[in-house]
Order: C-alpha cells, then sequence, then structure tokens
C-alpha cells in the first residue's frame, strides 16, 4: 500500500511539473505583452516571475469540473500574479495617474454634452490642449490604464470585463443575470466607439496581435496605434464606470 501510494505521487509530481513546463511559454508571452506597455526599469524577469507563481497557483487549483480550459484559467491567474507585483510596485508616476484621471473626466464631461462617444478634438479642447499634446498623454498613460479593459469598480472591489472565471458561485442566478448585463453592456461601450477603435481593441486583445503588428494592417505608424488603443481603454472605462457602478454586486464576489 505505501510502495503503491508513493507511485501515485510520484505520478501526481511529475504531470504537475509537466503542465507547469508546458505552460511557461504562457506565463512569457503574458509577461512580454505586459511588459510593452511599461517603461524599461520594470524588469522582464519580474513580471516572469510573479507569473509563473500565478501559473503554479492555477494549476495547483484547477478544477476541470467548472468548464473550463486550464490554458484560459491559467491566463486568468498568470495576469492576476503579475498585475498584482505590478501594484505592490505602485511603479506609474503620479503625473502620469493624474492625466489619465483628466482624460476621463473629460471624456466624461464632453459626453454628457454631446450625448455620444467624443471625438479627439472634443476631448482635447476639453481639457484645454492641442490634439498634439494630447496624442502625447495618450501614449504616457498606456502604462497606467494596465488592467483597465479588464475590470471596473475600483481597486479593492473590481470585476472582470474579458475573463469570467466560474467559482463555486458562478451558475446562480444572479450570477448569471450579472454576466448577461455586464457582456451587453461592453458590447453597446465598444459599438458607440470609432471605428478604427474598434480594430486595434479587437486585433489586439481577440486577435492578440502585437501593437506593432497591428500598425502595419492597419498603415498606421506605431506611436499612433499606441494613442488609439490608450484612447480606447479609457473611453471604455469611463463609460462602463457611469453605468456599472463599484457597488452593484460587488460584495458577493469579496475582495
Amino acid at each position: 500500500m505505501t510502495n503503491a501510494y508513493c507511485s501515485l505521487s510520484t505520478i501526481q509530481a511529475d504531470e504537475r511539473e509537466r503542465q507547469i513546463l508546458d505552460h511557461l511559454p504562457q506565463v512569457r508571452l503574458i509577461a512580454r505583452r505586459i511588459h510593452d506597455r511599461l517603461p524599461e526599469t520594470v524588469s522582464i524577469d519580474d513580471l516572469i516571475s510573479a507569473g509563473t507563481i500565478g501559473l503554479i497557483t492555477a494549476i495547483d487549483n484547477f478544477d476541470p469540473s467548472h468548464n473550463v480550459k486550464l490554458k484560459t484559467y491559467a491566463e486568468y491567474k498568470i495576469r492576476g500574479a503579475i498585475l498584482d507585483s505590478l501594484r505592490e510596485l505602485d511603479w506609474a508616476p503620479r503625473q502620469k495617474r493624474k492625466k489619465s484621471k483628466q482624460i476621463e473626466a473629460a471624456i466624461s464631461t464632453v459626453e454628457q454634452r454631446v450625448h455620444r462617444m467624443p471625438s479627439e478634438e472634443e476631448i482635447a479642447k476639453e481639457l484645454d490642449v492641442s490634439i498634439e499634446i494630447y496624442r502625447e498623454w495618450l501614449v504616457e498613460i498606456r502604462g497606467v490604464n494596465l488592467g483597465a479593459l479588464e475590470s471596473v469598480g475600483g481597486e479593492e472591489n473590481s470585476r472582470d470585463l474579458l475573463s469570467v472565471i466560474p467559482d463555486d458561485e458562478e451558475h446562480s442566478p444572479a450570477r448569471l443575470m450579472e454576466r448577461s448585463e455586464l457582456e451587453k453592456l461592453l458590447a453597446r461601450a465598444i459599438e458607440a466607439m470609432p471605428s478604427v477603435e474598434k480594430m486595434v481593441l479587437s486585433l489586439y486583445y481577440h486577435e492578440e496581435l502585437t501593437l506593432r503588428e497591428i500598425s502595419k494592417i492597419l498603415d498606421l505608424h506605431d506611436s499612433r496605434v499606441s494613442q488609439l488603443k490608450s484612447q480606447a481603454v479609457v473611453r471604455l472605462r469611463t463609460y462602463m464606470e457611469k453605468r456599472w457602478p463599484s457597488q452593484r454586486g460587488m460584495n458577493s464576489r469579496g475582495s
């Protein structure tokens, strides 16, 4: 019995190690994509280390009965671990965070006035800066909005927009209704956006292309694609924050 137990434990340990090794390229890919949006002072090795911890957590806690693939669950945990490590660093300069908030406020103000998503020119005018300066701001804040598309509701009570991983309550009627409402709201937000920004989001988040690859497809400069992506993310965050308050359905999840 003891020998059989030891053999089983060895098999389980070997399988765990195999799964970790199989998914390490996924960790490196996610870490590189996030690192592309950060200052050079942030070490990619640190991001990979944090992501590996998230991967191990995913493998150790994975439950196939939740009808979600290990790769999907692992991506959720890897990204979460990397973003958590960045929050602890508080790497983004305060001035950049301030600019991000100013842009969000400007978009919200103009949207209320014109009853649609505002143009770049309208946002720049509200900020009282030239369109060139505004676009420079968009490049500056690209890292500040890291993770912003994926969640709304504040630092402590955020809800995912793009990846909803099942838990013990995920299939309850209340959770299913909340998820359905959130998906519809996000779809309306994206539909209201300028077509080029929708295209950038689709190519980046769904096709998983890099900004450089997207720039070639759209025949735009890399920096312009970066500006469009940052603007799209801020638009979505502003839209969702106004229509999906932090207190709505947050307490059931916990922080």
